[in-house]
């Protein structure tokens, strides 16, 4: 998790867009009936909705996965990342959206739930679907970077019904950090083929190697996916998604997506 930590770092840091519009982000907290159930994630979230004059036009939903270095119980500490992602999409391909973020709550190093997991974003999903009904459930989209883009491959793997498209950022296949690659590679392909998935990586990537999301968009391939594609930039380490997130080409595939 320290390697995930240094990663995030990195790509913020390298990301120069000053995140003004961080500061539109509301708090909202899930019910306790769900915060009950809840096994590694912060109850509490972010949340932006843009003003709406048509209270009968739904709008897409995009959902940001953070890196390791936003873990923790605070959720003022992913404010920063997910104010950068928004504003780089809105800089480059203005989109009238819902954007959310969840967080992982820092659990032990030996707790088995210390990682995104499908079981509470699924219930964090269904109550975001009950209680904000501006959101379009056929444009629901994914991405997250690094950390993040292993909590995408994941939730994609095990989801897919939710998304009409996935964006990965330089992201891990495993739960056990950086490096690690799931047993269930072949059961998330199947999955993942499911639905249009962009993944992004640098070739120089010491953190997590390019070859992960190569390994991954490979699978789902074979898996009989005809809808994934890898973009690797090729002078790029772990800092990729300052390309990948300013990246016109990302937003234009992404919001040109739907369910059904």
């Amino acid at each position: 998790m320290r390697s995930f930590c240094l990663y995030s770092l990195v790509f913020f840091s390298a990301l120069l867009v000053r995140a003004q519009d961080a500061r539109d982000y509301q708090v909202q907290t899930v019910p306790e009936a769900v915060s009950s159930q809840l096994r590694s994630l912060n109850p509490d979230f972010l949340i932006y909705q843009p003003e709406n004059g048509d209270q009968e036009e739904k709008l897409p939903l995009l959902i940001y996965l953070h890196g390791a270095g936003g873990i923790g119980d605070e959720i003022e500490k992913i404010r920063g990342q997910v104010g950068r992602m928004t504003q780089a999409m809105q800089q480059t391909r203005p989109q009238p959206c819902i954007v959310v973020a969840p967080q992982v709550l820092r659990l032990p190093k030996d707790h088995p739930h210390r990682t995104y997991q499908a079981h509470d974003l699924d219930l964090w999903l269904a109550h975001l679907k009950e209680s904000v009904p501006a959101i379009d459930e056929s444009r629901i989209y994914l991405t997250g970077n690094s950390m993040g883009g292993y909590g995408s491959f994941m939730w994609g793997g095990h989801s897919p019904q939710h998304f009409a498209a996935i964006a990965p950022i330089v992201g891990g296949i495993g739960p056990g950090g950086p490096k690690d690659v799931t047993p269930d590679l072949e059961a998330w392909a199947a999955n993942l083929a499911k639905v249009p998935l962009y993944a992004f990586a640098g070739a120089k990537d010491k953190v997590v190697p390019a070859e992960r999301s190569e390994r991954m968009v490979k699978a789902i391939k074979a898996a009989g996916g005809t809808q994934a594609k890898l973009k690797i930039y090729p002078d790029e380490g772990h800092g990729a998604g300052r390309l990948a997130y300013a990246s016109e080409e990302l937003w234009e595939w992404m919001f040109g997506q739907q369910r059904g």
